[in-house]
């Protein structure tokens, strides 16, 4: 249940302080001879974060007592479980959870096990709007929550925020290192410099740490220097200092959180665009803002990256002037390039209801609605095309989701025909249905079904069934549309 391994030390864990009391006799002194060390204090009053969120049951139709009577250790280890890149409607259905506003577990002990679990999920994801969206509800006043939300700012830029609530909040102690970078942010350098020097006296920061933050508070001592070794391991409060000092670390290879610094205006237009899709590949930014990099400016280079810009453009104008002819030209490349990135269903979501919509050619017609079915109008694009192959039939009926005669083309057909036509509940959630821990059961679903990607359809077929059975009918229906028609190894 640890912190995710690449969260920055900027905090320091409260000491509990036992007072003192007279020597003891010798009899007292083996009767108390436990340790400050061994003591373990449990926070019990007061509400625990478990229960924040951001979405109300009006918005997300989960009930209440979601939660039910599972155990907060439980479902915090299923939501570190979840794989980031599940198929996009599991994605959706996922985040949904993290940020609804739900009762607590019933057992729960006030630690916040399965509030952080949430948040480190999000971030896992790159979701990082959402996730100090979360914090600030919550307040990040514990060490535990704030290391979280300072990482949050370093990465979207909002660091002065971060440094003004370490200075006035003396509830959070920081760690040299974070006290220094936040003095230096103030513009504080000489006291950032005497805190340096202390620290190294006192032995507070390492070496690697001592050359780090002597490079950020005076760059220019260091000139002609060769750059400083690549550090084990990259925090962000490590990424934006060296950053500062012209030594910036490429995100690429960093957890995909970082991509979102590289969403900033100072950022170069192709890092950009890595970025942007990197994020959109697990919905941590919406289509628009995906459209919104790709459409910047003209492209002045050709290749990798380039081909998809140039194919997005040719085809998002020939769809903005409703040229059939154009849009017959430019569809399948761009169609081509969307499956390369995996941003099939950021590309429908933008495009699949619009196509539908207009008289294409018999040569494009299949294609668009193909990509019209992974939009969330499915079920009325369904309804406006007539299917010839059986593969387009088959599709059709999922999309109305009765498929009590449809002609199954394949083994992903055959089992979510058996999900689809089920009824009851699978015996594997039955206990947990019957115990009062519904979302456990689903956390386990969305699990299954990222498993049964990669090829065991008895795991999709269980956890259609139970997602159908619950009434999430629509995750249903675009999960297996998706698992027919995206080319994922899970």
């Amino acid at each position: 249940m640890s912190a995710i391994d690449w969260l920055s030390d900027t905090v320091v864990e409260p000491v509990v302080h036992v007072p003192q009391t007279k020597p003891a006799t010798s009899e007292a002194a083996v009767t108390n001879s436990a340790s400050v060390e061994s003591i373990t204090v449990t926070r019990l009053d007061g509400p625990t974060p478990d229960a924040v969120g951001l979405l109300p049951t009006s918005v997300t139709g989960l009930p209440r007592d979601f939660w039910g009577a599972s155990s907060s250790n439980d479902l915090a280890r299923l939501i570190r479980m979840q794989a980031p890149q599940n198929m996009p409607a599991m994605q959706e259905l996922l985040q949904m959870i993290l940020l609804a506003e739900l009762d607590a577990p019933i057992g729960a002990d006030g630690t916040g096990a399965l509030f952080l679990a949430r948040i480190d999920k999000l971030l896992d994801m790159g979701r990082l709007d959402q996730a100090q969206a979360l914090l600030e509800r919550a307040g990040p006043q514990t060490p535990e929550l704030f290391r979280r939300w300072f990482d949050v700012a370093l990465l979207t830029g909002t660091e002065d925020a971060a440094c003004e609530t370490l200075r006035t909040n003396a509830d959070i102690a920081p760690t040299f290192p974070a006290r220094i970078f936040c003095l230096a942010r103030n513009g504080d350098w000489n006291a950032a410099a005497v805190t340096l020097e202390t620290a190294k006296v006192l032995g507070y920061v390492t070496a690697e740490e001592d050359a780090l933050l002597a490079r950020f508070l005076d760059p220019e001592l260091f000139e002609g220097e060769p750059p400083l070794p690549m550090p084990k391991q990259v925090t962000p409060l490590i990424f934006r200092m060296r950053e500062a000092i012209g030594e910036a670390i490429p995100t690429p290879a960093l957890p995909r959180a970082f991509a979102n610094a590289d969403l900033r205006p100072i950022t170069g237009w192709k890092p950009q665009i890595e970025a942007a899709e990197r994020l959109a590949a697990t919905g941590a930014i919406d289509e628009n803002k995906l459209l919104g990099v790709y459409t910047q400016r003209l492209p002045a280079a050709s290749g990798g990256v380039w081909e998809r810009v140039e194919a997005v453009q040719a085809f998002d104008a020939a769809y903005a002037a409703d040229d059939p002819s154009a849009i017959a030209k430019t569809l399948p490349i761009v169609w081509a390039e969307m499956k390369k990135a995996q941003l099939e269903v950021p590309f429908a979501a933008l495009y699949g209801k619009g196509l539908s919509r207009l008289p294409l050619t018999a040569d494009t017609a299949p294609l668009a609605y193909l990509i019209g079915l992974l939009s969330e109008d499915y079920e009325t694009v369904a309804g406006k095309f007539s299917p010839v192959s059986r593969s387009e039939k088959f599709l059709a009926a999922l999309a109305r989701g009765d498929l009590s005669t449809a002609n199954a083309p394949n083994a992903k057909a055959r089992a979510i025909t058996a999900a689809f036509t089920a009824t009851g509940t699978p015996d594997q959630f039955a206990q947990l249905m019957a115990g009062n821990r519904l979302g456990e059961a689903i956390l386990q679903a969305t699990i299954l079904f990222s498993n049964g990607v990669g090829g065991d359809l008895e795991n999709v077929r269980k956890a259609l069934i139970l997602l159908r059975s619950v009434g999430l009918e629509d995750t249903a229906r675009r999960s297996a549309i998706q698992l027919m028609l995206l080319d994922r190894q899970g």
